[in-house]
């Protein structure tokens, strides 16, 4: 596929890799190009004809392009297959779906599995080192390829909605509104020291090799399982940790020893483990790390009102799960305030939930409503049918 080629055949493909030729780098905050540079995405629907209904759905960290349909290494359904599909809240009648796979990710994007094309090796530690900004700015230059002028929404959870956030900051005038759940403007300080944890992890299992693993035909498993587990940690509450396992035992009896004696500590184990078949290392450290760097207001003076300013045509609702200690409804409502005092429109609801942060992944009635009321609304007032 190239950029100049016709997009007829690749919105009817329902997604593939678009390669952007060397002279189409991408640009990154940190004064580095990607070139050539390649974004892995997904679509379900159907354009229309005046482009006026596609929605970009932003993936969180450990996610992917493939939001509704069956994952091509797990061969499980999408993430967020309850959402996206016909008479759903994002209704594939009704919307074009849109989801790249993230620079720095494993899904077929350039990222530190990708060959240099300096070395004709794995990038690993020699890709440089990205940002959320980096990640929109790549997301923009694959709609403009796709040909489409203007995005009827953009839309996120956890670090999908930091994404949701840095295109209204970004690209105001190429939006018409943001849905942004569980996410936050900036990454606090205690959700740098989790990512921190999990890449020590990584850095320290033998087989990470400096980042060359794959150039030596090994991987870091057991440091980025340990990765995953202590994040997992993070994404549930408590009240959902002691619902569903509580001080439960694996067999019966106490095994006297450290196998996985409760059955929280086989659960977090099936979870590292079958992280690792999908997922590479080193896009879990340069993906965390790009989280850690996001403040959307620093390069705004500071002020997150002003990294707004412009955005005031843009509508926005702003949803937060009340157990999710993450990114707990107080950054939310960080964001709101900043909304309004720049002069934008937008809606927030905390939704009263015991799942913690990963609830935005489960089934939450409200959600699904305030989601399909919101964009409903939206797409009433622009006559879109």
């Amino acid at each position: 596929m190239t950029a100049q080629g016709p997009i007829a055949a690749e919105i009817e493909s329902g997604g593939g890799a678009w390669r952007f030729p060397a002279n189409q780098p991408l640009r990154l905050d940190s004064g580095a190009t990607l070139a050539p540079l390649e974004v892995a995405y997904k679509t379900y629907g159907r354009l229309n004809e005046s482009r006026s209904n596609a929605v970009l759905i932003c993936h969180a960290l450990t996610l992917d392009q493939h939001v509704a349909s069956a994952h091509p290494t797990t061969g499980k359904p999408g993430w967020w297959a309850r959402t996206v599909g016909p008479g759903l809240p994002l209704d594939t009648n009704r919307y074009f779906i849109i989801c790249a796979n993230v620079v720095g990710g494993c899904m077929g994007s350039t990222g530190p599995a990708s060959t240099d094309p300096a070395t004709g090796q794995p990038y690993g530690l020699g890709f440089p080192v990205i940002t959320i900004g980096d990640m929109v700015r790549a997301q923009a230059m694959l709609i403009e390829a796709l040909g489409i002028e203007t995005l009827f929404a953009v839309v996120g959870g956890s670090m999908g909605g930091m994404q949701a956030l840095q295109w209204a900051a970004d690209y105001p005038k190429r939006m018409q509104s943001v849905v942004c759940i569980a996410a936050a403007a900036r990454h606090s300080a205690q959700n740098i020291a989790f990512h921190e944890v999990g890449r020590q992890a990584i850095m320290a299992d033998p087989n990470w090799r400096g980042g060359a693993y794959l150039a030596e035909s090994v991987r870091p498993e057991k440091g980025l399982a340990v990765a995953r587990m202590a994040a997992h940690i993070t994404y549930l509450s408590e009240a959902a940790l002691q619902r569903k396992f509580g001080r439960e035992l694996q067999r019966d009896g106490l095994s006297w020893g450290f196998d996985a004696d409760f059955q929280v500590e086989s659960y977090l184990r099936h979870q590292g483990a079958s992280f690792v078949d999908r997922f590479d290392a080193n896009s879990y450290l340069y993906i965390t790390r790009a989280m850690d760097y996001f403040d959307l207001a620093a390069n705004h003076g500071g002020s997150l009102t002003e990294a707004f300013r412009k955005a005031r045509a843009v509508k926005f609702c702003v949803l937060s799960f009340s157990s999710d200690w993450l990114y707990p409804t107080a950054e939310s409502r960080d964001v709101v305030r900043a909304l309004n005092a720049a002069g934008c429109r937008a809606s927030f609801a905390e939704i009263v939930s015991d799942k913690g942060h990963d609830a935005f992944l489960l089934d939450e009635p409200q959600l699904d409503q305030t989601l399909r009321g919101f964009l409903e609304a939206q797409a009433s007032a622009r006559g879109l049918k």
